[in-house]
């Protein structure tokens, strides 16, 4: 049976280059990177020429990197530490981050009595930057943590001009940067932030392996303590094989960034013309049919018929494909971002999917997609 993967926003194959490096170090240097012998400072020189690397694609100093096992705990640490340390007393935000951001800054919330903000989304999922400004015209120590690409429709959110307002207002920027590290150009240096995340397994790295940008003099402290390491950010043994790997991982997708995304672009518009076709009444949600708007490896299809076991028919054709974020899987029912910017109605009446596409994937695989939806579709 022919199996294709088309749920790279949940994750991303590894790379042959990857794995070859991984097994290289994990074969050859095993020693506890805070030994002070050979054995372990040789673990360690992987780790910081993988930091200092990292930081130059990045546009970041070195110190402002800090090894996580993933964007879940960066953003809990960010978020977490800013109530914790920097006296945060409002947290604004939006119902469509993800679920580590939404239960984190709810957490902070009802447990350390942080006032939470959600700005209106409309129809398209788009913020409305003037809501955003009116709040931070009201002078409070305030954490704006507003993801850069949404995971979901994949809505490309101005972190320039949100960066811009909270600079204005003194208020703290936090963006989730999962979606596009490793996609677009970004400079943190450039870009108005103070935090950011990545995770190395969305773009073809390994999972359990991530980072959060911490700008220097920031003021946070650890939320995980121990042995100091991390310049006592985030304690515990660091896993060198996997900051290894996303380093790697990382490097390869700068260097082949532009013709990668190219090609992809390219694949999501031959996508979105070829549903036009087949299923004349077919919508797209968010911002996700526009290219320029939103993130070049994600379209969320709205199907004009309602099947809630359509994730699972696709999978048993050989089709890895998600109705809604990785974090949702295995619930047929609409995410709490689809409910934000649909009706009932039409919920009750259309099926999303959330194709992502790597530059593994063909248009042999969208049209296999197409035929199968063809084929499962409910009969008039």
């Amino acid at each position: 049976m022919r199996k294709v993967y088309l749920d790279n926003a949940a994750t991303t194959p590894l790379l042959p280059e990857v794995v070859d490096y991984m097994c290289d170090v994990m074969k050859n240097q095993f020693g506890n990177p805070s030994s002070t012998h050979y054995f372990g400072q040789e673990s360690k020189a992987i780790i910081e020429n993988a930091r200092i690397k990292i930081a130059k694609l990045l546009g970041a100093h070195p110190t402002e990197i800090i090894f996580t096992s993933c964007g879940t705990e960066s953003n809990n640490l960010i978020i977490r530490s800013c109530v914790d340390h920097l006296g945060i007393e409002r947290i604004i935000t939006t119902s469509l981050e993800h679920k580590c951001v939404l239960e984190t800054t709810n957490d902070m919330h009802l447990n350390k009595n942080i006032e939470l903000v959600k700005l209106s989304t409309n129809a398209q999922a788009e913020i409305d930057l003037a809501e955003l400004e009116q709040h931070l015209k009201n002078p409070k120590k305030t954490l704006v943590s507003i993801m850069h690409a949404n995971n979901e429709f994949g809505n490309l959110n101005d972190i320039e001009k949100i960066g811009a307002l909270c600079e204005q207002y003194q208020a703290f920027f936090h963006s989730d940067t999962v979606q596009t590290v490793g996609h677009y150009n970004l400079n943190y240096t450039e870009l108005p932030v103070d935090f950011a995340s990545a995770s190395a397994h969305k773009f073809h790295g390994p999972k359990g392996i991530g980072f959060a940008y911490i700008k220097k003099s920031s003021g946070l402290k650890a939320k995980i303590t121990g042995g100091g390491q991390e310049r006592n950010m985030r304690s515990g043994t660091e896993n060198t094989y996997g900051i290894a790997g996303m380093e790697k991982a990382l490097t390869i997708a700068y260097e082949q960034l532009e013709k990668d995304k190219t090609y992809i672009s390219e694949l999501k518009s031959y996508a979105i013309q070829q549903f036009q076709e087949h299923f004349p009444k077919v919508s797209f949600n968010g911002y996700s049919g526009n290219v320029d708007k939103s993130l070049y490896t994600l379209l969320n299809v709205f199907l004009p018929f309602k099947n809630d076991i359509i994730g699972f028919q696709l999978d048993i054709k050989g089709i890895a494909i998600s109705q809604g974020s990785a974090c949702s899987s295995g619930a047929s029912k609409a995410s709490l971002a689809l409910q934000s910017i649909r009706t009932d109605e039409e919920l009750n009446s259309h099926t999303a999917l959330r194709i992502s596409f790597s530059k593994h994937n063909t248009k042999e695989d969208i049209d296999y997609l197409l035929s199968v939806l063809k084929e499962i579709q409910p009969k008039a």
